[in-house]
């Protein structure tokens, strides 16, 4: 069984993806790439770097916290950014979230993201601990949870997810 879900403090997801998805029986969190949006897509800290990462991180500590996580099991990060000017600004944010031993990561640098005010995005994934994990609560934190088959929900976020990425690279690179 995999679990989605969507926080009501950050902001919604929208296309063919989940915001956040939870899969097997060690409470695998993946999380969809976050920027510095706040809860009602407003961006957070245009042209700083430091502000928008800050925001990005907190995006995710509030979806962690749905299903009773920290920061502290996130075990990867994925970063893009659109400039590399700024890394000291992002790894200072980073210290401010997250303590050794640090998350394993990978930096992308990409000519753009959704919008062009947006700097930066990271994906997470995340293992939280049976005796923290909690199912996400529609009536309490959260705006929308569903549950699929492993079966089924696997075929259907693979084609959405190809899906997506290729509407993206038509987008962004005109292939």
């Amino acid at each position: 069984m995999s679990t989605a879900f969507q926080s009501k403090d950050v902001w919604r997801a929208f296309g063919s993806h989940s915001m956040g998805l939870v899969t097997g029986p060690g409470h695998w969190v993946h999380l969809s790439g976050q920027v510095a949006w706040d809860e009602n897509r407003i961006l957070v800290g245009a042209g700083d770097m430091y502000a928008q990462t800050v925001q990005v991180l907190r995006n995710i500590e509030n979806l962690l916290a749905i299903v009773g996580g920290t920061m502290a099991d996130v075990a990867s990060l994925t970063t893009y950014v659109t400039e590399l000017d700024h890394l000291a600004d992002i790894h200072k944010a980073r210290a401010e979230f997250f303590a050794q031993p640090y998350p394993a990561s990978t930096l992308v640098q990409v000519p753009g993201l959704v919008s062009p005010d947006l700097l930066i995005e990271i994906t997470a994934v995340a293992i939280v601990p049976p005796g923290r994990y909690r199912e996400p609560d529609p009536e309490a934190n959260t705006v929308d949870t569903y549950t699929t088959s492993e079966g089924g929900f696997n075929l259907w976020a693979i084609m959405s997810v190809g899906g997506v990425a290729d509407a993206v690279r038509h987008t962004i690179y005109g292939a």
